[in-house]
Order: structure tokens, then sequence, then C-alpha cells
């Protein structure tokens, strides 16, 4: 990709991680060019669909949070390392209101742009969670798929506005019934 487009391309990511933030997910793609300061076309040309937009968006958070998984799998013990993960992706999963619908769509559909991020994500959940069940510090009754389906609800929580000043609590209640010790 020659040097200006990549630039045109960052810019437009960055405009859309914004509007994204302070509209949510299904925040207005004419909305997110004319803030750019492109047309609609422009913005089409380099995200055909906003799944592809998204996906371009999300797709460092994704690669940063599996990347983070990686790291407190040796750097932390398990029961440590599931509960900062789940952490980490509970707080992210609250900067763009709506995500976690998608998310959990793009589990299902192989079809979708965010299906392969998403199922690494999962799977990386998955081995923390598995890694601490191994050790008896963690419940044997819930696997990767419900951890995921945590984040979610959990994400949920923050995105309402009587709830969010629960949301810490109640990810401790959480995370306390996940931990057997």
């Amino acid at each position: 990709m020659r040097a200006d487009a990549r630039k045109n391309r960052d810019h437009l990511l960055a405009v859309a991680g914004t509007v994204i933030a302070e509209q949510g997910v299904d925040a207005s793609l004419r909305d997110i060019a004319r803030r750019a300061g492109v047309g609609l076309a422009t913005l089409l040309r380099h995200f055909p669909t906003r799944e592809a937009l998204l996906e371009a968006l999300l797709h460092t958070s994704f690669d940063e949070l599996t990347a983070k998984a990686d790291e407190l799998e040796t750097s932390s013990s398990p029961e440590d390392a599931l509960v900062s993960w789940l952490r980490d992706c509970v707080a992210w999963t609250t900067e763009y209101r709506g995500v976690t619908v998608l998310m959990a769509a793009a589990i299902e559909d192989t079809e979708s742009a965010l299906h392969a991020s998403c199922v690494t994500l999962r799977a990386a959940g998955t081995r923390l969670l598995t890694r601490a069940q191994a050790v008896s510090m963690a419940r044997t009754d819930i696997d990767g798929t419900d951890l995921f389906a945590l984040i979610a609800a959990l994400a949920w929580l923050g995105d309402q506005p009587s709830l969010a000043p629960r949301a810490d609590h109640l990810f401790d209640v959480v995370a306390s019934a996940i931990l057997t010790k």
C-alpha cells in the first residue's frame, strides 16, 4: 500500500475509533467519513462494509489481548493470569459500546470478518481457564465459551448507566465465583 493511502487509512481508523467510542458500533458511516474529512465513497473504498471497518479497528486490540494472555500464561500464577486477562478483556469491550454483540455473533458466523479474531481471543481465554482448572484454581464446570459469555455480560453492565457504578464490584463477584480458592 502506498504511503499516502496508508496514512489515509490510518486516519480513517483513528476517527472511526473516536466516533465508535462515543456512539457505539452502530455509529453512522457517513458521520465517520464526515468527521474524517472525506466522502463516504472514500471510506467505503478502504472499508467496503461496517464489519470490515470494525475488523480493522478491532484487530490490533484482539492481537494485544491474545498476546497479553500468552504473556500472563508464563509470568503469573494461573488464577492471577485468568483474572487479570478477564479484567483486561472486560475493560476493552466497554470502550466500544455494542462490540460484545458483534463478537458473540462473529464467533458463530464463519463468514464474519471478525470470526477469526474472536475465535483466537476465545482460545486465549480458554488456555488461561484450562491452566487454572488444571491446578484446581478454577471451576471445572465452565469452559471457554462460558468465559466469553461472562466477558460479554460484564461488559454489558458497564454499558448500562444505572449499573456501571456496580460493574467493578460485580466483576469481583464473578471472578471469585470462577476461582475455587
